[in-house]
């Protein structure tokens, strides 16, 4: 059986005032990807839900957390970071490829995007 690593997992919504900061902590098996942690999150903790969508060449994208829903129209999205000791770093790849290091720090940062921020 594969082993288990712990993970913690913030969210966070930008555009409340004050921002609105949700932590929590979860667990994913050894080789399994960001998904995974989202569904035992899901699965264990009843203040916590998310959606995707699946994009023929792209993959999973992450749709919504917490009822809060990106939206091209309003220029929104869930920006992906791993928090380091030098700062917030953006993943490079989405939930359904990114692999969560054993205690590694997951961000959800829910924010605006304009022509001058590259998602």
């Amino acid at each position: 059986m594969a082993s288990s690593k712990d993970i913690a997992l913030t969210v966070i919504n930008t555009l409340t005032q004050p921002p609105k900061i949700s932590n929590y902590s979860t667990s994913v098996i050894e080789g399994a990807v960001l998904f995974g942690a989202l569904n035992n999150l899901q699965d264990s903790k009843e203040e916590f839900c998310f959606t995707y969508t699946i994009d023929r060449n792209f993959g999973l994208y992450l749709e919504s957390v917490n009822n809060v829903k990106g939206s091209k129209e309003d220029h929104t999205f869930w920006q992906l970071l791993t928090k380091t000791p030098s700062g917030e770093v953006p993943l490079t790849t989405g939930i359904g490829c990114y692999q969560p290091k054993k205690d590694e720090h997951i961000i959800l940062k829910f924010r605006k995007w304009d022509e001058k921020t590259c998602i």
